[in-house]
C-alpha cells in the first residue's frame, strides 16, 4: 500500500480547504479577542513555566536563557498535543455528514491538524521577536526545521488518525487520551533539558518521537548545529510505522462508522 493512499487526492482539495476554514472560524466565533487567543495561550503558559522553573527551581545552564528555551518546546509540543484532542472527536463531532454523501473520512482528521498548524505558526510570531530580543544568532541548519516540522505533522496525523476512529466506538478514548498526554508530557524534555533526567532512564527519549523532534528543534534553531540525524531517522521510522499501521485501521472500520454516530 502506497503511503500517499490515506491523504486526500485533489478531487477533493476544496473540501479539505472549507473544513479547515470552519474549524479556524468556528473556534473564536463570538469571542472578543478572537484570533489573539492563538498567541496569547502559549504566551501566558511560558510565562508562569518559566518563573516557576528559572527563578523557583532554578533551572539555568542551558546555553540561552529559559525562557526561549522553554518556548522552542512548548510550541510544538501545543501543536502536537492540540492537534490530537481536538482531532480525537473529529469523526464525532461531524457525525451528521458521517451519514450523507462518500468522501474520505480522514478530512476531517487533515482539517483538525491544518486549522492547528495555522495557530502554531501565529504563535510563532511571538518566538521570532523573543529570538531578535535575546539577539541569538541565526544560521543556515534553521532550514533542518521544515523536514522535523514534516516528520512531527505526519507522526501527529497517524495517532490522530486512530484516536478519531477508536473514539467514535469507545468514547472513553477522549478521557484516555487527556491523562495519557499528561504523562506524556513529563516524559518530553519540554520543560527541562534532558540532562536533567537520570541517565539510566534517558533511553525513553529514544523511543519518544517527540521527544527527538523537541531535541532536534532546540539543535538547529537554538544551537545552530545540524539536528541528530540517527535519532530523526529513528522518529522518522516510528512515525512511519504508526501510519501505515494508522491507516490500514482507519480504512477498515471506516466502512461502519456511519452505523455508529
Amino acid at each position: 500500500m502506497k503511503l500517499v493512499s490515506g491523504l486526500v487526492s485533489n478531487s477533493y482539495r476544496e473540501l479539505l480547504e472549507e473544513l479547515t476554514k470552519r474549524e479556524i472560524k468556528q473556534r473564536y466565533k463570538q469571542s472578543i479577542l478572537g484570533y489573539a487567543w492563538v498567541i496569547l495561550n502559549p504566551l501566558i503558559q511560558m510565562i508562569v513555566m518559566a518563573f516557576v522553573f528559572s527563578k523557583i527551581l532554578r533551572i539555568a545552564n542551558l546555553g540561552v536563557p529559559y525562557p526561549i528555551f522553554l518556548y522552542a518546546g512548548l510550541l510544538p509540543w501545543t501543536l502536537f498535543s492540540n492537534s490530537l484532542m481536538s482531532s480525537v472527536n473529529a469523526l464525532v463531532g461531524n457525525g451528521g455528514l458521517l451519514t450523507k454523501i462518500y468522501f474520505p473520512r480522514q478530512i476531517f482528521v487533515q482539517s483538525t491538524i491544518l486549522a492547528k498548524i495555522v495557530d502554531f505558526f501565529l504563535a510563532s510570531t511571538v518566538f521570532i521577536l523573543f529570538m531578535i530580543f535575546y539577539r541569538l544568532p541565526i544560521n543556515l541548519n534553521v532550514l533542518w526545521f521544515i523536514p522535523i516540522f514534516i516528520i512531527q505533522n505526519f507522526f501527529t496525523y497517524g495517532i490522530s488518525l486512530l484516536a478519531a476512529a477508536f473514539n467514535l466506538f469507545y468514547r472513553d478514548i477522549q478521557y484516555l487520551l487527556g491523562l495519557l498526554l499528561l504523562v506524556w508530557m513529563y516524559l518530553t524534555p519540554v520543560i527541562y533539558p534532558v540532562e536533567m533526567f537520570p541517565p539510566q532512564y534517558r533511553f525513553i527519549f529514544q523511543l519518544n518521537p517527540m521527544a527527538v523532534f523537541l531535541n532536534a528543534y532546540r539543535q538547529v534553531i537554538l544551537g545552530g548545529s545540524s539536528p541528530n540525524l540517527v535519532s530523526l531517522g529513528v522518529g522518522l521510522a516510528l512515525s512511519i510505522i504508526i501510519y501505515v499501521i494508522a491507516i490500514r485501521i482507519f480504512k477498515k472500520l471506516e466502512g461502519v462508522f456511519a452505523d455508529v454516530v
